[in-house]
């Protein structure tokens, strides 16, 4: 498998980190947390490392690995709990499906696309929709009463370039995410300067709107606000942040802010995620190795500050469950680092010790336990 221009990035610095192992004991109060990985990167995982956060302090601790499941570089849970699903980054895209009390592999489909970096499922459970990075594809896969998933049966295909002669030659699908109505699905393609909307019906994709960026913004992710009339994307290229007024399938691009001060290493931003209650947004810094702490004023933006996230290149960072922790994932120093969350002020504070863990670029704390 060749390394491209995103991979080699986000291969810089990369350490080899511990191999997850053991088989620790959840007591009362930890949940369990799964962490996504690169297998075929120097010093990677050797598959879905397993492990468990403490509710009191958010200190995060390994118990195992989901070994053989080759690049999961992004891990969802269904609803239920009962399923994961992760992409298998390769060219020759995969999603696997997994038991999640078993952690056992139930089976995998090919995608039919190049790299797949993100998934979601539809709202009802029934259908998993995947975004393809290097093909600039979506793929839609029927999910069965068992949790193991159907062969594809739909393939979207985007079209689009940008002015950066490395990252944008063509479409590159970086995400893919519903509305909090679930009535909408949109997918954040960085190559072409573009998120483009779709409905979801009968697990069919149908192609509704097109929102486009600054040529060379290169949008990596969205995030709704809860309230529905709001999202965020942040764009990787550019470093910036865009609030979009949000209605009926149609994004429309606004004010736009940097994410981090000048400096002399180039910043790509990653993950952008707004709290449950919609006060706060956070994004996480790949070179200035931060989390950018935004209040929301409205439909807009006011950048609160900037908070050191404790290790390099965070590629991803969620918040557990209650809103009382936030994960980053920092994949070129093999760290997750923890963060308490002041539900008023929206300030982080690291808690607990970092946790070693190889190339980590996703955590997933799980909703039920």
């Amino acid at each position: 498998m060749g390394v491209d221009r995103r991979r080699f990035l986000g291969a810089m610095g990369v350490g080899a980190g511990l191999l997850m192992t053991g088989g620790t004991a959840q007591a009362a109060t930890t949940r369990r947390v799964f962490f996504g990985a690169y297998t075929t990167w120097s010093g990677g995982a050797k598959g879905i490392g397993v492990g468990t956060y403490d509710t009191a302090n958010g200190q995060l601790k390994t118990t195992g690995v989901i070994s053989g499941v080759v690049n999961p570089s992004f891990v969802i849970e269904s609803r239920d709990g009962r399923f994961l699903y992760a992409v298998n980054e390769n060219t020759k895209g995969e999603v696997t499906a997994l038991d999640a009390r078993s952690l056992k592999v139930l089976n995998k489909q090919p995608t039919g696309g190049a790299d797949p970096c993100h998934l979601t499922l539809d709202p009802s459970g029934k259908f998993l929709i995947t975004a393809d990075y290097s093909s600039g594809s979506l793929s839609v896969f029927p999910v069965k009463a068992d949790g193991s998933l159907g062969a594809r049966t739909q393939k979207v295909q985007h079209k689009g370039s940008g002015p950066d002669p490395e990252r944008q030659k063509g479409p590159h699908a970086h995400q893919i995410v519903f509305d909090p109505s679930g009535r909408h699905a949109f997918a954040v393609d960085l190559g072409a300067d573009a998120v483009f909307g779709y409905t979801f019906a009968a697990g069919q994709l149908k192609l509704v709107s097109t929102a486009k960026f600054k040529p060379g913004a290169g949008p990596r992710h969205i995030a709704f606000h809860p309230n529905g009339k709001t999202a965020y994307v942040a764009n990787e290229l550019d470093s910036t942040i865009v609030s979009c007024a949000y209605a009926d399938g149609k994004l429309t691009p606004g004010q736009v802010l940097k994410t981090a001060p000048p400096a002399t290493v180039r910043n790509y931003p990653a993950e952008v995620l707004v709290s449950g209650d919609g006060k706060f947004v956070y994004l996480s810094n790949r070179g200035h190795d931060s989390v950018a702490h935004f209040a929301v004023n409205g439909s807009e933006l006011a950048l609160v500050g900037h908070t050191s996230v404790g290790g390099k290149y965070p590629r991803h960072i969620t918040l557990d469950p209650s809103g009382q922790f936030l994960f980053a994932a920092n994949q070129n120093s093999s760290l997750v680092t923890s963060f308490a969350v002041d539900r008023a002020t929206g300030r982080l504070t690291p808690s607990g010790t970092p946790l070693k863990t190889e190339i980590p670029v996703c955590v997933l704390p799980t909703r039920l336990g």
